[in-house]
């Protein structure tokens, strides 16, 4: 079977501000402080976090990534939801339609989002020349192995397609413990497309 490596990332529980929001919460004008870059270019991660409060708890020290977004929108584990008690669905990135809401808590307010809550769908990221050399497209579907003693088949990680993107497969804390990762292990990607060139 042809398959081809990507390093894995593992994302913990985070939130993506609209600029009203940010204003709301940190004052007016305020601009986001990078503390530093992520694997994806453009993407970095905030100085600043805010608190998580819903229907049963709050969770504290929350990060926020930037920039700033049309939507405001917070990505979370499944663990994470019982604490909090809402329930998401999982959703790829920006898609926020009929999404439970939460509010969030900052120094200078507290917003209430209506919606914008999700688990993040497993997925990968990769530039049209990765996809054209893999011979996949946007929002189809391939399977990662895991090798070692905790490993398996992540199935049905979905492929994000970008130009300003780069190579690499995205889980959260609860997937990425389950199966015993740690960022940057490279994981064998196979394809489950019928006209994939790779490992068919």
């Amino acid at each position: 079977m042809e398959t081809f490596k990507v390093p894995v990332g593992i994302s913990n529980r985070h939130i993506h501000l609209s600029q009203e929001h940010i204003e709301a919460l940190f004052g007016a004008g305020y601009s986001l402080t990078k503390m530093k870059d992520l694997s994806q270019p453009g993407q970095f991660a905030c100085e600043e976090t805010v608190t998580l409060i819903g229907p049963k708890g709050a969770i504290p020290g929350v990060r926020i990534l930037g920039p700033a977004r049309k939507s405001s929108q917070v990505e979370l584990s499944s663990t994470d939801t019982f604490k909090l008690g809402v329930k998401p669905p999982v959703r790829d990135s920006g898609k926020i339609e009929g999404t439970p809401g939460i509010d969030v808590e900052g120094p200078k307010g507290l917003v209430h989002m209506d919606q914008g809550v999700i688990i993040a769908a497993r997925h990968l990221h990769m530039t049209p020349e990765d996809a054209l050399k893999f011979s996949l497209e946007d929002g189809e579907h391939v399977h990662a192995i895991v090798q070692g003693p905790r490993g398996g088949v992540l199935e049905k990680v979905l492929v994000r397609v970008n130009p300003n993107y780069a190579l690499d497969l995205h889980v959260d804390t609860d997937e990425g413990n389950a199966f015993g990762l740690v960022n940057g292990q490279q994981l064998e990607i196979y394809s489950i497309n019928e006209h994939s060139q790779v490992a068919r």
